[in-house]
């Protein structure tokens, strides 16, 4: 039988992608593209990582378990994604830590105007998009907020997709609603006739991306490390101080074209929709003690629900797999 580091060692090598040789010493960091991960697309685009001298290649992932993957395989010194994915991985064997945080949850329950949902109760036999099972998204979906509303997870079909189908399904009418990031909330509000009944983050805020690594790089890059952690860094001061100036440099990551065309606002130039997307959000470098405390609970949450399991059967301690070692030398 193969042991744990085995299996994950091959599950790795799932999603590994030649590196040629001459681009061996640049910082490959894995991101998503949400706003979520606005910080490591900024820092890129507005030549922040260059500016604290570090040559970075960032990499696009369609999911946060590819991205994970591919840090466990060597590919990738780091990457911003749910920290769920670190500690399902991390239980399982796989060496990774959690070196600061990125962006507290915000996921926005959007519904169809038409559909008679007035409240989250309401969903009970209806159906709604959201991301993939034992996602960051699918584990506060089914047990926070449909446990807050008395639902079952089985009360509700819910739809495993990415942010830009989840919207598409939505605005098709596909769905009765949609459980989703920014800017694809947004989106979804400016093109289609469709409401926000509900946001996680108002009613129970947790740290939901994070910047995730290996206990390898910690001990061989560590320094090219800190310098991306800087750069992102300075990449939330401009995301929270100045969130239109952070929109010339990441609309395009979101929008293609340079006008979305609204429901009720006519052709709106895409900067406008990023930076109202921004504005929602809540970016932090910094891991606080409360937001730690939460973490554990949803530890908690994914061993109730099954995806999450420990040898000894007791309950995992997120605290194993957290080195704020970069937040304390920086008094964050």
């Amino acid at each position: 039988m193969k042991t744990a580091r085995a299996l994950i060692a091959a599950l790795a090598t799932t999603v590994a992608f030649a590196v040629p040789a001459a681009a061996q010493e640049k910082f490959r960091i894995g991101y998503l593209r949400v706003m979520d991960d606005a910080q490591a697309i900024l820092a890129h685009e507005a030549g922040l990582y260059k500016n604290h001298g570090l040559d970075v290649e960032l990499i696009e992932f369609k999911s946060g378990t590819d991205l994970i993957k591919a840090i466990v395989g060597g590919q990738l010194q780091s990457g911003v994604l749910g920290f769920t994915n670190a500690i399902a991985w991390a239980s399982r064997g796989a060496d990774l830590k959690v070196v600061s945080g990125a962006q507290n949850g915000y996921h926005a329950m959007i519904v169809r105007n038409d559909s008679g949902i007035k409240e989250i109760a309401d969903l009970k036999g209806k159906t709604i998009a959201s991301q993939a099972e034992g996602s960051t998204a699918d584990t506060v979906l089914k047990g926070v907020v449909f446990k807050q509303a008395g639902l079952k997870s089985d009360d509700v079909n819910v739809m495993g997709v990415s942010p830009q189908v989840a919207v598409q399904s939505l605005a098709g009418k596909r769905v009765d609603g949609a459980f989703l990031f920014e800017p694809q909330a947004s989106i979804a509000k400016a093109i289609a006739p469709v409401s926000q009944i509900y946001e996680i983050g108002e009613v129970w805020p947790f740290p939901c991306m994070v910047v995730i690594t290996s206990g390898e790089v910690l001990k061989t890059r560590k320094a090219d490390l800190w310098k991306s952690l800087d750069a992102q860094k300075d990449a939330i001061d401009m995301l929270q101080q100045k969130p239109a100036e952070a929109a010339k440099y990441i609309a395009a990551q979101f929008i293609s074209e340079p006008t979305l065309k609204t429901l009720n606002q006519g052709e709106v130039p895409r900067e406008t929709i990023i930076t109202e997307a921004i504005k929602t959000q809540v970016f932090s470098p910094a891991v606080t003690e409360k937001e730690r405390a939460r973490m554990q609970e949803i530890a908690g949450i994914m061993q109730a629900q099954g995806a999450l399991k420990t040898r000894d059967g007791k309950p995992f301690e997120v605290e194993q797999i957290l080195d704020l070692s970069w937040q304390k030398e920086r008094k964050l």
